[in-house]
């Protein structure tokens, strides 16, 4: 009550005094007693006094007109009937009787409005500058305060300009002031002071700098060092600061809060029934009056009154002495005024004041009546009021504990996230490794229990007999290959000549033909071309603008002109197909004979070099060589005779044996394999008899041939004439290849088919995309001319049309079943239609068996409305569904109606044919027969196509039209009101249209701040939003990957300015509509908004915006390839959804802007779906299944690769697995260990496959392209049971360990049962989760190398081939004997029998590991003279390193591939003049990566993995560029390279390269290698691994083996025999240490003689495990200890010794360097770890040299 009178008083509402009735009454009778008009009352001008009507607010008014004078109440107007602005009056009882101040947010004392009034029963207040909120109640961005607290004002934050200058305000506590977040290392309430450790003027100067004090603490103000408490850290000195803060800040906010809450009125209620009463008083006072004098028939009622009034004196007398015991309670207010007032520090004038009112308000309440109820209302608030009060102050004392450790807690969290990801990693690397470990001791365990179970003797028998038949194999090979090659050359000399002769001959020919043909054909595809462009034009004025409501005689008028148009295109297309392909055969034959001279030309010379070898291998060799070849045939028939003794012999014995039931079973077996192994020597014998000949008959001819050498030589010089005349025809046919290239661009050809068929695509585009619909009579069809391919209609087919019946039609009340539509082969096999028969909607389709047809029974076609509805069909795999949706015409009310069927035969597949396929609306053309079911009359009514699968159609997209005529029968206007609601401000791209928008100043000027606004919606990665062109400046808008990536060029000094959402803040590609607003400020500040949060703002020079046209959704091709194409993230057009464009917050109808085209209204949402991934081999997606599937489940899918393997689909419950796999170019089904094996293996060739899986009780079946495998079910149990939980399966791959690996392609149009839904494909957007999956788009159809070349008929590959046979054959034949030892070397090397783990570890083909010293690299030495073109593969983890380097002498002229921070960069000079193309990309991921990087005449390029293509043009230089072998791969060699790259990125690349190609050749020799390995797979561990190649270390001069010395290291051999180490002084002593077969031996010469010893394991050294190995030398003694076996040997004692400085080879060493005496020559292959000289460890990294294939610090762990 206290603080409602309190309030009142403030508000001059208790003026209103208690006044005695008599004195009333008395001074009335004296004022009417006057003479003249009275008081309230004025003269009108009859000379009659009349009241005024000032509604009680006045109590003069003008004669004569009766204006109101002095209006009281804050009231204002001729008749006090209104309120000032500030004021606002109670509309409830009308003319306001008295106004009162705005409550914004309080009456009176804090009205911070400029006016207010009330709306929908509340008011609303218009705030001043500075003030925010419905009520004023809260201060504006930028400024502090709080407005409910009276005589309190919002003030401009001041942070002393050290807060975020990004911010448009300062940012500061709204309530406090105190600015958040202080920049350049400030702190303080207004940011006015520098942090603790800094000094300086934080609020002027602004040059805080940190303490240089050792840590401790400084003056704040000049820097100077502050003594250090020895008990107090540094640390606490900034808590203290801190907490000083915070205990100020507490008390500012719990004053702030206090005073807040007492200033708040809690008697709003009792105020305003107060007021309600002071008004009542006063019109009762008024009555009373009234009755005195003007009649005795109120006198009752006024003596009533006036007893009411002293009953309310009576009341007011109680309030009095209730309210004297409120006093002390008065006393406490003014004691704690005082204490508030000192705390607001008001001055004794305010605080005297302020008391002065109060004492009037306590007088004011001692007159004041008892209010009882509002009494008890306010006791009520007051005690609510303590209570939020109490909660209050607690709330803040606990926001500021919170507060003060909020920075703690996120440096915390930010620590320990970074922790937790360092400690994922390390745990998923060692769970890694703890696979590898299990598979490895899984593998080790089953090769042990194998081991064990083979019998020894049986094992060597089969050893014996594969050397035996390995050497008889590999003996005769080469004699055999020799002479068929020998008898080739004679042969085929003159055959090659007349094939080159026949060659040229028909090449003469065709050119003479290419020349027969004139310009007529080429100038009628440009007449033609010319004519389509003009009918086009006319199309497009036509169609432009049309919208879905109407216009329907622009849409007539565009099909009529689109008849003319489909036919010109036809006639231009053949014209142009004719002039193409005539051009293609000839470039094709000149470019097969070009093949044909260059392999026969190579096969000549490698025939000449062949038969020249042979002659001096005959002359020098023939009797050596056949008395080789006998002796290896007598060896083998030799060994076979001793074979088949033994064998004969073991016959004999087992003869012999005691007979048995045991015996006898031996006894079977022994025969079986006696039997076998006699079948295998009688094979043998057959192979070698004939071999035995035909040595015998080689060595006759060889020696006849001999005597006859002139045969020979007449050979060998009619070859030598071939190849001549080759080299001198040649250069003519390469003559006339120029010229018939040549000839192309003058015809202009090519680009005149190019614009024709652009001219063709962007008709059809526009075309598919008139929402028109057609009016169909009976006898009317229209061929369609569907955009989609046939492929994609296989196992899902969707479609969408709108239909409206003609019902007043008499030919449809005769014959009501009505043909809707049929897409299908023109053989009535595989097709789908809709037709109206028995009054029902029916679908039908056929998958080349029964017909399946579906009616929609449950709404009849008699009972659907006279206006458009909409029909859908759907069809996956078998299953087939209907849709019907009926509108209502006055709202969004609609029916749906919803019918499904199926089909019982075997067929899922559509089948349709690309070349047979047709697709009649409405009716079809008289020569064409209907399957039985859809063979009805045409349709009556209008018929509009909307959606076919994804895309948008359109019947105005036809082939042929039969019957229409628009003119008599015009299209049925369709109102769209249920169903298409949104089209009314969505437009759908399709990637191929555009919107542009001429003139955008015409609707709002560029400004201060520029602003534009846009909504889009779509699933895939990238797409072009917005782009402005103006010569070379451009501003581009882009979705790049799912994000946004703006980048812009106003002509700035700078270059182009990139904005990019690189923290990934706003995905843009899920299928929602997002808001993305671009706010250009201050012509120097662009800001990127979505969804109305800032993402990222950045700076560039002032410039204004140069643009007067925009493009939306896309742009001609001629804009995207023009100059700006580099500065493009991508050159692609949106698909999804658009609205609400605008510019300066300016709308723009996109369709009914002039320049638009193929674009529509809607945004249909069968087109947003993602029914399509690709898996890039390490991706999937996963969702949840409620049912088990190892009940009844049925699923299906396409996929599309070239891979052979992969995993496609994966289930599980428990050890229960289901999974659909590629295995080899097969698919198999995996159900709980049952395998399902399709029988074909060719399903990995890049085209579409429909797979369907189906899991009962009784069996598994597997379907692929509709060929069925099945087996039973053997877990009949498992039937009808669910899983415990909800599971997860998996398309493309998983996460868990799986014996496959994730799949390379693409998976769509997925469906399976599920408990949860329909049958319906699955939408792969709404997959909970997605792991580097791309939801749009399928690369698999277009391989990267595509990008550079489409090769013809006669591509490089098969020249490619042919030279690598040729190149084969010549190293065979020009070195026999080696190409023989090497093959049996290579068959043999691939396991020691002594050794546990192979020779070669798994390994990538042809890829090459590189890395571990500076300096690892390849060197070539012959290199082509003219290259400009170069791929290779990489795959690495490291952010620097050198992969190609090629220069000349003085590295003037070079190029270079390298990768520095992760990215690739391509540098090469033209002339003085650095190139240098970067990718923006990283490339360190680990993974295989393909780079081709040309270097053209003009123009540097580098393309990556086929989808990145980086272009730099450069000015050509007269000078040739040239550069000198060596090539360097891989690294370069110390000194090379500096000048021209950076120091990081010259060191070694660390990774794998394979596949490098120069010029499309691939180049394998190096001429030099150093620490290079095969490229390993699986994995590995530290170590230095010396590889079957051949390879050593040489330790650098710090290490020296001299007279005294300790060795020791580990080893891992890969093979049983080979040197460790070896170290050699001129005078001929040397120390070697090396395994053979097993044993170690250490060999030493000091001088005088040889000694050595040895250690044998009783375990094999070869067994897959480290072995530590010691040696230790004291002048003549030598110790050898291996894994704790010791030996010694004492030598002869030189007295002359002395220690020598000589370099120390590790697994290996050079040839000339080994002494006859050393028997053991091979290079140690396996891992050498922890080597030690004297307690020292040798770091092999920074060996002298590392040669051969040694790789440092990395060694295959198997």
């Amino acid at each position: 009550i206290s603080a409602a009178c309190v309030w009142s008083a403030m508000m001059g509402l208790c003026s209103v005094l208690r006044r005695d009735l008599t004195v009333v009454i008395l001074e009335t009778l004296f004022i009417f007693s006057l003479q003249g008009c009275q008081e309230g009352f004025y003269r009108t001008s009859s000379g009659k006094c009349s009241p005024c009507n000032c509604n009680g607010n006045a109590n003069r008014c003008l004669d004569g007109s009766g204006i109101c004078v002095d209006c009281q109440r804050n009231t204002t107007g001729q008749h006090c009937e209104q309120c000032p602005d500030g004021f606002i009056g109670d509309v409830v009882r009308g003319v306001p009787t008295f106004c009162q101040p705005c409550p914004c947010p309080l009456p009176a004392l804090a009205n911070f409005a400029v006016s207010c009034y009330r709306k929908s029963g509340s008011v609303r207040c218009v705030c001043k500058e500075n003030y925010a909120g419905p009520n004023c109640e809260r201060c504006a961005p930028g400024y502090y305060g709080n407005p409910l607290l009276i005589g309190s004002t919002c003030k401009k934050c001041d942070c002393s300009g050290n807060s975020d200058p990004n911010l448009i305000f300062e940012d500061c506590d709204e309530v406090t002031g105190q600015c958040r977040n202080c920049l350049s290392h400030t702190t303080g309430f207004k940011c006015e002071r520098c942090a603790p450790g800094y000094y300086g003027d934080a609020r002027f100067a602004k040059n805080c700098t940190e303490c240089n004090c050792g840590g401790r603490m400084c003056d704040s103000e000049t820097g100077e060092c502050l003594a250090d408490s020895p008990e107090v850290s540094t640390g606490c000195d900034k808590c203290i600061w801190d907490l000083t803060d915070d205990i100020r800040l507490a008390v500012l906010a719990i004053d702030e809060s206090k005073s807040t809450l007492l200033s708040i009125s809690t008697g709003v209620a009792a105020q305003k029934r107060l007021n309600d009463l002071n008004l009542t008083t006063t019109h009762l006072q008024v009555q009373t009056m009234m009755i005195f004098y003007f009649g005795n028939e109120a006198s009752s009622k006024g003596l009533l009154v006036q007893k009411e009034t002293m009953e309310t004196n009576n009341r007011a007398t109680q309030l009095v002495q209730q309210l004297s015991n409120m006093r002390d309670n008065i006393q406490e207010i003014s004691s704690k005024m005082k204490y508030y007032a000192i705390q607001q520090e008001l001055s004794p004038e305010e605080i005297s004041q302020k008391l002065s009112v109060a004492e009037e308000m306590l007088k004011e309440i001692k007159r004041r009546k008892p209010f009882t109820n509002q009494r008890q209302l306010a006791d009520e608030e007051e005690d609510a009021a303590e209570k939020l009060l109490q909660q209050a102050e607690e709330f803040h004392e606990r926001y500021n504990d919170t507060r003060s450790l909020v920075s703690d807690v996120l440096e915390q969290l930010s620590e320990q996230d970074v922790k937790l990801s360092d400690l994922e990693e390390a745990l998923d690397q060692a769970l890694d490794y703890v696979i590898q470990t299990e598979d490895i001791n899984k593998e080790n365990t089953a090769n042990l229990q194998r081991r064990e179970k083979q019998h020894e003797k049986i094992k060597e028998q089969i050893d014996e007999v594969k050397d035996i038949l390995l050497s008889a194999t590999t003996i005769l090979a080469g004699p055999q290959k020799v002479n068929s090659e020998l008898s080739e050359v004679i042969k085929n000399v003159s055959g090659f000549y007349a094939e080159i002769d026949g060659a040229k001959k028909e090449l003469q020919e065709k050119l003479a033909n290419l020349s027969l043909f004139d310009d007529d054909l080429v100038e009628k595809a440009m007449h033609h071309a010319h004519n389509l462009r003009r009918l086009a034009d006319e199309l497009d004025r036509n169609l432009y603008g049309v919208d879905t409501n109407g216009l329907v005689q622009r849409a007539i008028n565009a099909s009529n002109v689109y008849e003319h148009i489909a036919g010109y295109i036809e006639e231009a297309n053949k014209a142009a197909l004719l002039a193409l392909n005539t051009t293609n055969r000839v470039n094709d034959a000149a470019v097969g004979i070009d093949t044909q001279i260059i392999y026969h030309k190579g096969k000549s010379e490698e025939l000449l070099n062949q038969a020249m070898e042979l002659q001096r291998t005959a002359d020098d060799s023939n009797d050596l060589t056949i008395a080789d070849t006998s002796r290896h045939v007598n060896g083998t028939l030799a060994r076979m005779s001793v074979l088949r003794s033994q064998l004969m012999r073991a016959i004999t014995k087992m003869q012999s044996a005691e007979p048995g039931l045991e015996a006898r079973e031996r006894l079977e077996q022994a025969k079986m394999k006696t039997a076998d192994a006699v079948s295998a020597t009688m094979t043998v014998t057959q192979a070698t008899t004939p071999m035995d000949e035909n040595v015998r008959l080689w060595s006759q001819n060889l020696q006849d041939f001999q005597h006859n050498s002139a045969a020979y030589d007449s050979a060998v010089h009619s070859a030598g004439d071939a190849v001549k005349k080759l080299t001198e025809v040649f250069p003519q046919l390469l003559d006339k290849l120029r010229r018939v290239e040549q000839k192309a661009p003058a015809n202009n050809i090519s680009s005149s088919i190019q614009r024709i068929r652009e001219l063709i695509a962007q008709t059809r585009s526009v075309a598919s995309k008139v929402q028109v619909s057609m009016m169909f009579g009976g006898q009317s069809a229209v061929e369609v001319n569907p955009k989609i391919n046939v492929e994609e209609l296989k196992s899902f087919t969707s479609m969408s049309l709108y239909i409206k019946f003609q019902k007043d039609n008499p030919q449809l009340a005769a014959s009501p079943d009505r043909f809707i539509l049929y897409l299908g082969n023109k053989n009535a096999k595989n097709y789908i239609g809709l037709a109206i028969k028995n009054d029902n909607l029916v679908y039908i389709y056929n998958l080349g068996g029964q017909d399946v047809e579906i009616p929609l029974d449950a709404k009849p076609v008699s009972t659907w409305p006279s206006y458009f509805s909409i029909i859908k069909i759907e069809r996956i795999g078998r299953h087939g569904k209907m849709f019907l949706t009926v509108p209502s015409l006055s709202s969004t009310a609609e029916e749906k109606f919803i019918k499904k069927g199926e089909v019982l035969g075997p067929g899922s597949l559509l089948n349709l044919e690309p070349e047979n396929t047709v697709f009649y609306v409405g009716g079809v053309p008289p020569d064409f027969q209907l399957p039985p079911s859809l063979n009805l009359p045409g349709f009556i009514g209008c018929l509009e196509l909307a959606t076919l699968n994804d895309d948008v159609i359109s019947l105005y997209n036809f082939k042929h039209v039969y019957n229409i005529d628009t003119t008599t029968s015009p299209p049925c206007a369709r109102n769209k009101l249920a169903f298409t609601q949104s089209r009314a401000v969505s437009y759908f791209f399709d990637g191929s249209g555009y919107a542009l928008a001429r003139n955008i100043e015409r609707r709002g000027r560029f400004s201060q701040v520029t602003r534009f606004d846009i909504e889009v919606r779509t699933p895939t990665d990238n797409g072009l939003i917005l782009l402005m062109i103006n010569g070379s400046m451009f501003f581009s808008l882009e979705m790049h990957n799912g994000f946004l990536y703006l980048r812009y060029d106003f002509g700035f000094s700078t270059g182009p300015v990139l904005l990019e959402d690189s923290m990934k803040k706003a995905q843009i590609n899920d299928a929602k509509f997002h808001e993305i607003s671009i706010i250009y400020h201050n012509s120097k500040k662009m800001i990127l908004v979505v969804d109305r949060r800032h993402i990222k703002s950045v700076d560039n020079e002032r410039t204004a915006m140069p643009f007067t046209d925009i493009y939306i959704g896309g742009a001609p091709a001629e804009i995207l390839h023009s100059s700006i194409s580099s500065h493009l993230a991508g050159s692609i057009g949106f698909k999804g959804c658009m609205k609400g464009f605008q510019f300066q917050k300016k709308d723009f109808n996109l369709l009914e802007e002039p320049g638009t085209l193929g674009i529509s209204y809607g945004c249909p949402e069968d087109s947003l779906m993602s029914r399509k991934a690709y898996f890039n081999g390490e991706s999937f997606i996963a969702s949840s299944q409620k049912e088990s599937l190892f009940g009844e489940f049925e699923g299906g899918f396409n996929f599309r690769t070239l891979q052979p393997n992969g995993l496609l689909f994966y289930y599980s419950e428990g050890s229960d697995v289901l999974s659909i796999s590629m295995d080899r170019g097969a698919v198999v089904l995996n159900a709980s260990g049952t395998k399902i094996q399709s029988p074909d293996r060719n399903y990995n060739d890049g085209k579409t496959h429909f797979i369907i899986t189906s899991v009962t009780p009784e069996r598994y079946e597997l379907t692929v392209d509709d060929k069925k495998q099945s087996k039973k079910n053997p877990a009949k149990d498992r039937a009808g049971k669910s899983p415990d939980s909800v599971k997860k399966f998996y398309f493309g791959g998983s996460p868990l360990r799986t014996q496959q690996a994730n799949f390379t392609g693409c998976i769509s149009n997925a469906y399976f049962t599920r408990l949860d839904r329909e049958v319906e494909v699955e939408d792969f957007q709404q997959y909970s989760e997605k792991v580097q999956t791309s939801l749009y788009g399928c690369p698999v159809e277009s391989p990267p190398v595509a990008l550079l070349h489409k090769k013809g008929k006669n591509s490089s590959k098969a020249k490619g081939n042919r030279n690598k046979k040729v190149g084969r054959d010549k190293d065979k034949i020009s070195q026999p004997s080696t190409g023989l030892k090497n093959l049996y070397q290579e068959v043999n090397m691939q396991r020691d029998p002594q050794c546990h783990l192979p020779m070669n570890p798994k390994a990538t083909e042809h890829a090459y590991q590189f890395g571990g010293t500076a300096n690892s690299r390849q060197e070539f030495d012959h290199i082509p003279k003219d290259f400009t073109q170069f791929s290779i593969s990489l795959k690495t983890h490291s952010s620097h390193g050198m992969i190609f380097y090629v220069s000349d002498q003085k590295e003037t002229n070079f190029m270079a591939l390298f990768v520095a921070h992760g990215r690739l960069i391509f540098m090469f000079n033209a002339g003085h003049q650095k190139i240098r193309i970067k990718s923006q990309e990283k490339y360190n991921d680990g993974l295989w990566h393909n780079v081709i990087f040309i270097r053209g005449k003009n123009i540097g390029r580098l393309i990556i993995d086929g989808l990145r293509v980086l272009e730099e043009p450069f000015s050509s230089n007269a000078n040739t560029w040239q550069v000198t072998e060596p090539l360097y791969i891989g690294g370069v060699a110390p000194g090379k390279a500096v000048k021209n790259i950076q120091i990081n990125s010259v060191y070694s690349f660390s990774g794998c390269l394979s596949n490098l190609q120069l010029n499309g050749r691939s180049i394998n020799s190096a001429s030099q290698t150093f620490s290079v390995t095969p490229c390993f797979e699986g994995p590995s561990e530290a170590g230095t691994y010396f590889s079957s190649e051949g390879g050593y270390v040489v330790l650098d001069e710090s290490f020296s083996l001299g007279l005294k010395f300790e060795v020791v290291f580990e080893i891992r051999p890969r093979s049983s025999s080979g040197i460790l180490l070896h170290g050699h002084s001129v005078n001929g002593e040397y120390l070697n240490m090396h395994m053979r077969n097993g044993q170690v031996t250490v060999k030493l010469n000091n001088g005088i003689r040889d000694f050595s010893t040895s250690v044998t394991l009783k375990q094999s050294l070869c067994d897959g495990r480290w072995h530590r190995i010691a040696v230790i030398r004291d002048a003549n003694v030598v110790q050898l200890d291996v894994d704790s076996e010791v030996n010694h040997v004492v030598g002869p004692l030189n007295p002359k010794a002395t220690d020598h400085r000589e370099p120390v080879f590790i697994g290996g060493v050079p040839e000339s360097l080994l002494t006859s005496s050393l028997s053991t020559r091979n290079s140690f292959i396996g891992c050498i770890r922890n080597f030690m000289i004297d307690e020292k460890p040798v770091s092999f990294s920074k060996a002298a040299l590392v040669s051969g294939a040694v790789s440092i610090n990395t060694c295959p762990a198997a």
